[in-house]
């Protein structure tokens, strides 16, 4: 039973984009050592519940717990200090810089700088497809190797709660299956994630718990694996 804080935790948690409701009454959690995924359609409000809980939406209601702590609303930059890392959606690479440059700024905030260096060495090792690029510019690579960097560029920060934002979309399925190898390999490493897909069967089959976002609210949560197995969950988004 968890006993520590809850590595996230959500509570009636709403944004709004001027005048039209974007996510309504959001509770959700993730507990220690969990993947929890988040499904839904496109435009179902995945994406702003993810810019909200790392503070690029202001909520209009609710609070977001981080380890405990209220930090609801703080800046980006003060999150990634706490533990928090995300992937956007789009991946949002510096193009130009090099991939080397990339993974450096992912470790802007800190200062440990040794540390840091050992940090490079553990994600080449689990990115060993990028090792031997360091000095290519990002910019070049392809889509699937691009969300490698997006991933590798969040765990520079050392996070111990990553936010994964659309990882697969687009991609072609065997980057699909490796992103999903991927985030399991993150997860048994000690970092808990908040999976957003709208790749429904990826997501449950790597998840724990998952949670399902329509309209902006969440309408069912259960164990990754009873959604999957859902009449309901298969029709609306496995396609069986």
């Amino acid at each position: 039973m968890q006993t520590d804080p809850l590595p996230l935790k959500v509570s009636g948690l709403s944004a709004r984009y001027g005048v039209v409701p974007a996510i309504n009454a959001i509770d959700m959690a993730v507990e220690t050592g969990q993947i929890v995924t988040i499904i839904g359609a496109n435009g179902a409000g995945k994406s702003t519940l993810i810019k909200t809980i790392c503070g690029l939406v202001a909520p209009t209601a609710g609070r977001v717990e981080l380890f405990g702590e209220d930090v609801t609303g703080q800046a980006p930059d003060k999150l990634v200090a706490k533990g928090l890392s995300v992937v956007p959606e789009g991946r949002r690479l510096f193009g130009e810089m090099t991939l080397l440059e990339n993974l450096e700024m992912g470790a802007f905030s800190r200062n440990d700088a040794k540390a840091v260096r050992a940090d490079l060495e553990r994600v080449l090792d689990l990115f060993p497809e990028l090792r031997d690029r360091l000095s290519t510019q990002a910019s070049t690579f392809s889509g699937g190797q691009q969300q490698m960097i997006a991933v590798a560029r969040a765990l520079m920060s050392a996070p111990k709660m990553l936010l994964l934002d659309e990882p697969t979309i687009g991609l072609a399925p065997a980057i699909v299956d490796r992103i999903a190898e991927l985030v399991t390999t993150i997860a048994a490493s000690g970092v808990n994630i908040l999976l957003v897909e709208q790749n429904a069967e990826t997501a449950l089959d790597v998840a724990d718990y998952g949670y399902i976002l329509e309209g902006g609210a969440i309408v069912s949560s259960d164990k990754a694996s009873i959604l999957a197995e859902s009449e309901e969950v298969q029709r609306a988004y496995l396609g069986i």
